[in-house]
C-alpha cells in the first residue's frame, strides 16, 4: 500500500514541543510522480510551506539504493519533516530507478549511476515545471556522486543553482568531474563526517582542491550515514545556511516548536 503523507494526523499542544526524529511539522505535502526522457515513472513526494514563499528546493539524491538508501533515508525524512515549516524550504524526494520505499517503487531497475542519469534531470525538470525557486541539488552518498556527474552539465547546470553533498564516496564521480563543477562556478558545499567509511577530511580537502569554489566541512564525530540527532541537525543547518538568504541563525535551527504537529510511526 503507497503511504499517503494526508495521513498524518496534527494535534495542537498547549506547551512548546520539542522536535525529534519522529516529529512532523505542517506542510503541504503530496505524492508526486517523475517522468524520465527513457520512459520510467519515478515516485516521490513534494513538501511545501504552508504559506508564503518558497526561499529554497531542495532535490534530494539518496544513497546506495543497493545498500539500503531510498528517498525515506533518515536525513531527508527529517528535511521534509521539518524544513518547509521552519525554513520555509521545499523538500522534493524521489525514489531513483529501481528503488522501493513505503512511497511506492520507480520502474526500471539500478544502472549503477548511468541510466540515473535520467532521474537526475527529470526531478530538475519536475521542480522547473512547477516553477520552485532557487533550485539546488543534495546528494548523499551515492547522491553525491549522481550531483557531481550530472549537476555541472545541461541541462541540469542552467536550472540548479548548486549543490550540497553529505559524505561523498567519490567512487563514481572521477576528477573529470570535479573539474567540471570547477569550470561551472556553483556553490559546491561538502560536508565530509569525521569517522566516513569512504572519504574523510584530510583526503576530501585534497581531492576537492580541483573545484577553487567549494566549501569543505569536516564535522566531528560524524560518520557515513550521520546517525544520531545531533549529526542530522548539523548536515539540517549546514544546508539551510547555504541555501537560504536567512540561514539557520546563530543556534541552529529552532527545535521547538508551538503549534500544530504530529508523530511518524515509521
Amino acid at each position: 500500500m503507497t503511504f499517503d503523507p494526508s495521513s498524518y494526523v496534527f494535534s495542537q499542544p498547549s506547551e512548546a514541543t520539542a522536535i525529534r526524529a519522529s516529529t512532523v511539522l505542517p506542510a503541504r505535502r503530496e505524492n508526486i510522480e517523475i517522468h524520465t526522457e527513457d520512459g520510467r515513472t519515478l515516485v516521490g513526494e513534494l513538501a511545501l510551506p504552508e504559506s508564503g514563499e518558497i526561499s529554497a528546493t531542495l532535490i534530494t539524491l539518496h544513497p546506495l539504493p543497493t545498500h539500503g538508501g531510498f528517498m525515506d533515508s533518515h536525513v531527508y525524512r527529517k528535511a521534509s519533516y521539518r524544513l518547509p515549516a521552519l525554513a520555509g524550504i521545499a523538500v522534493l524526494r524521489f525514489n531513483t530507478r529501481g528503488t522501493s520505499s513505503p512511497r511506492g517503487t520507480s520502474e526500471g531497475s539500478f544502472e549503477e549511476g548511468i541510466g540515473e542519469r535520467y532521474d537526475v534531470e527529470a526531478a530538475v525538470q519536475f521542480a522547473v515545471d512547477r516553477g520552485l525557486p532557487n533550485r539546488w541539488l543534495v546528494g548523499w552518498s551515492f547522491g553525491t556522486e549522481l550531483a557531481l556527474m550530472y549537476g555541472a552539465v545541461e541541462p541540469v547546470a542552467s536550472q540548479v543553482e548548486g549543490a550540497v553533498l553529505l559524505s561523498p564516496p567519490l567512487h563514481r564521480a572521477t576528477d573529470s568531474h570535479l573539474r567540471q563543477w570547477a569550470a561551472s562556478g556553483k556553490p559546491l558545499t561538502v560536508l565530509v563526517p569525521e569517522h566516513d567509511d569512504y572519504l574523510r577530511p584530510a583526503a576530501a580537502a585534497e581531492r576537492f582542491s580541483l573545484v577553487p569554489q567549494a566549501r569543505l566541512v569536516g564535522v566531528d564525530g560524524a560518520k557515513h550515514l550521520w546517525v544520531g540527532e545531533k549529526h542530522a541537525a548539523r548536515a539540517l543547518n549546514e544546508i539551510v545556511d547555504d541555501v537560504t538568504r536567512n540561514g539557520s541563525g546563530a543556534s541552529g535551527l529552532a527545535q521547538e516548536w508551538r503549534g500544530p504537529v504530529a508523530t511518524a510511526t515509521a
